[in-house]
Formats: C-alpha cells, structure tokens, sequence
C-alpha cells in the first residue's frame, strides 16, 4: 500500500436476525463497500470521489455516514489533520444489508490505518455507530459490529456499550435475497409500534435466547425453531411484497429459518447446507418474480472476519 493511500473494505451484514431487534446480526462475505482514504492540506474531512450505488448520497462530509464516522475518530484522538475520502459503493441503498453501516466501517478502518493504527478495532465501533445515526436517526449497533468484527455479534447493552462475538457453527449458511425495491431505514424504524404486549415480549425473549443458545451449541434445529419474530416482522412485512409468500418457499425448500435482513427489503434465511443453500435462494428469487419482482441473490457462510484493509494491488484496480 503507498503510504499516501489507505483502503479498507467492510462487508454487509443482516441485523435483528429474527427476534433480535437492534442487538444480533451477522456478517456475509459480499456485497460491502470500499473506502480509500487519504491526508489533505485543508485541515477538514472531504469526500472527494463517490462511485457506484452513491447517486443519492451526501457529499458533505457532516451528512455522509463516512464522512461523520472519520470526524468523530478525529475528535476523539484530539487530530486536526485533514482527511479526504472516497466512497465506492459496491452495496444497494435502503436494501436492509447495513449498506450505511459498511461505509462507515470501511471509512474508519481506513483512516485509523491512516493514522497509524492507534486504535483497536473494536475501539472503533462507536465512530461506525455515529455514521448510523446520520443514516437513520439511531446509533445502532447491529450492522456496524458485525461490519466490523465478524460473525454473529450480540450487542447486550448500549449504555454502557456491550459487544459479545457469538460461536458460529461450521456448518450454517446464509441466503440473502434482495428484492429491486427500496425500504428506507427510518421509513421502516418510523411505523414500529412504541408498546408492546407482554405476552409478546415473553415470546420474544425466548426467542432470541434460544437463538444464541443454538449457535453457541450448533444446534441447528433449535436455531430454526428460534428464528421467529412476532413484533417487529409482522409490522414490516407489509413494506415488502409477497414476504409472506417468500418465506413459506424458503421454508418449503428446507430453510432452517426466515426472517427480514435489518429493515427490508431484503429477506434472508439460514440453512445447514450449501445444496440447500442454492434451491432455497431460487425457491426465494421465484415466490418474488410471482410479485413481478426481480431480485439479487447472496450466498455466503458466515463471515468470521469483518472489515479489513485492501492490498494495494486490490486497491490500485479500482
């Protein structure tokens, strides 16, 4: 890598993952974004380049999930030294695969290997978190920490700041259908009831229990069983054409479990196979073209690492 240019890539990832809300998600192998930082002269952060899925994105740097995550870093380490930014976004907007999450992550790791690496990465995280909270309003977790570290992640408290790295058994995969439609993330967050039932609360803690329980164990019929949301999918699910039907067929086809990947529009669903893995992401794709919805496909085990930087060979073909 030149000394004058550091790039980082950070992955998609799937949040909430069924019960979850706002504290589990994962991380895939691709899609992700790609961030190439560099010093400047000017004393501030700019972003100076923005490519692919970025027509709708901010060039302000206060505005920018990216640009906000870098500045909060700089704040933090008490540096007035400039930084510009480029952002290629290789992830769809408002697909409910944390693209915004990427960027920030990809942006910090980036510009703290700038720097010399004085931070840990998961010293990171609330930086990424920041960049959340210019997207949707809400420094959530769930996206950025699995961008970021890898694998299943639990965030077990916000205040103060909890992160929990989750065993992920050997065997699970993930499907990830992205339906060509956009569900905004704070459109999806807005229409969430603010009270709950507790008798849906109950269900809903078991769940998400028995979900950690069957990775931490590799149980994955208890994982299946665990896979079920009765408070926020019911609510979401009407943003997404034919979920119903998209998630009988990814059942039907031999899915351990179905739900939707963050806010939506994309629906994933975890298998304990690779065959299965490909009828399941067809019998997905097929129940969405009956809604005359076309979509994007993603097959990918759990992603163990995270964010990481770009050899320079990687990053000079850009």
């Amino acid at each position: 890598m030149h000394e004058d240019a550091i790039a980082a890539f950070a992955p998609a990832t799937v949040a909430n993952v069924g019960a979850g809300f706002d504290i589990l998600g994962f991380a895939l192998h691709q899609p992700g974004d790609i961030v190439v930082a560099r010093f400047n002269q000017v004393g501030t952060v700019r972003i100076t380049q923005l490519t692919g899925n970025s027509s709708k994105l901010p060039r302000e740097a206060s505005l920018n999930t990216a640009g906000v995550a870098v500045i909060k870093l700089l704040e933090h380490l008490s540096i007035r030294q400039g930084i510009d930014l480029e952002l290629h976004k290789r992830m769809p907007l408002g697909s409910g695969l944390g693209s915004s999450a990427a960027s920030a992550v990809a942006a910090v790791v980036a510009a703290n290997a700038l720097l010399g690496s004085p931070l840990k990465k998961i010293d990171l995280l609330p930086f990424a978190m920041e960049g959340e909270r210019v997207a949707c309003g809400a420094a959530h977790a769930d996206n950025a920490a699995p961008s970021l570290l890898g694998g299943f992640v639990l965030i077990r408290s916000y205040a103060p700041l909890d992160v929990v790295e989750l065993n992920t058994p050997e065997r699970l995969y993930a499907v990830v259908v992205h339906p060509h439609i956009e569900v905004k993330t704070q459109d999806a967050r807005d229409i969430l009831k603010k009270t709950l039932l507790l008798k849906d609360a109950i269900v809903q803690w078991g769940n998400i229990a028995g979900l950690v329980a069957g990775l931490m164990k590799s149980d994955y019929a208890l994982i299946g069983r665990s896979l079920s949301d009765v408070i926020v999918e019911p609510v979401r699910a009407i943003l997404i054409p034919g979920f119903s039907d998209v998630k009988a067929a990814a059942l039907r086809a031999g899915a351990l479990g179905c739900s939707i990947s963050g806010s939506g529009p994309s629906v994933f669903a975890l298998v304990c196979d690779a065959r299965i893995a490909e009828t399941v992401a067809q019998a997905m794709q097929d129940a969405f073209a009956e809604q005359g919805i076309s979509s994007d496909r993603y097959i990918s085990k759990i992603n163990q690492e995270g964010a990481y930087v770009l050899p320079y060979s990687q990053y000079a073909a850009l």
